[in-house]
């Protein structure tokens, strides 16, 4: 169990952008000690609940994550995706039991026919996303820290299709924004941004889970993009000296 609750803490500490130097800091300690600690699992109660608060979590959520660690799965590996990406419908489905929808809004919803669908969830069950209970239930096997591969094939169908597909728009209707912010920032001030749109990535999560208790009518599919990054536009980076 240890070994879960150190993997959840760095992955919070991850998701802050706080690093061992940052604990050390604040907590008064050697980086050195802050390895050590997380290296060989070794937290006192005390040192476990100041780390949480450095990082505003509660100790209970720490475990109760922990736990999910358990049982649920971070990553895919590249095959598992290769397979999504190869059936259209099965990638749909997967798409949608991850927004929360259940088998029998599924089929009333998106021209797939009740046996097919049993046979969509059977495949996804076998690659391990859920857990196909009886009565057509399903708990999905995804940890909340679960993250598509770094330039895998999830990521490459998101880059050649849906990316470009998303920003042929004007953004000028109801509850759609587009902001483009340019300058020159310092390397502290990029952490600074990027912690914040931590914050913000976590807010928006927080209010999907509050709106699940809202009818299904009452709700839309909604897609959020946050990109920060060091970049110069190619058409002006050729006349740098």
């Amino acid at each position: 169990m240890i070994r879960d609750i150190v993997a959840a803490l760095k992955v919070a500490l991850k998701q802050q952008n706080l690093t061992y130097a940052d604990i050390s800091l604040q907590l008064g300690l050697s980086e050195s000690s802050i390895k050590r600690c997380f290296a060989g699992g070794d937290f006192s109660l005390k040192r476990l609940q100041q780390i949480c608060d450095l990082i505003g979590m509660d100790l209970s959520e720490l475990i109760h994550q922990a736990e999910e660690r358990q049982h649920n799965i971070d990553q895919l590996t590249e095959q598992q995706e290769k397979q999504l990406v190869a059936d259209t419908k099965l990638l749909l489905v997967a798409f949608l039991l991850l927004n929360h929808f259940s088998y029998q809004q599924i089929i009333a919803d998106y021209t797939i026919e009740a046996h097919e669908g049993i046979q969509l969830l059977t495949k996804l069950d076998h690659l391990g996303l859920i857990e196909l209970l009886p009565n057509n239930k399903i708990r999905m096997r995804l940890s909340r820290n679960f993250n598509w591969r770094k330039n895998g094939p999830i990521q490459q169908f998101f880059e050649e299709k849906v990316q470009s597909e998303f920003f042929k728009s004007r953004f000028d209707q109801d509850g759609e924004m587009r902001i483009v912010l340019n300058g020159m920032l310092s390397v502290h001030s990029l952490k600074v941004i990027n912690q914040r749109f931590q914050r913000l990535a976590l807010e928006f999560e927080n209010l999907v889970k509050d709106d699940r208790k809202l009818e299904f009518k009452e709700r839309s599919n909604t897609t959020a993009v946050i990109a920060v990054r060091p970049w110069h536009l190619d058409l002006f980076e050729r006349f740098r000296r």
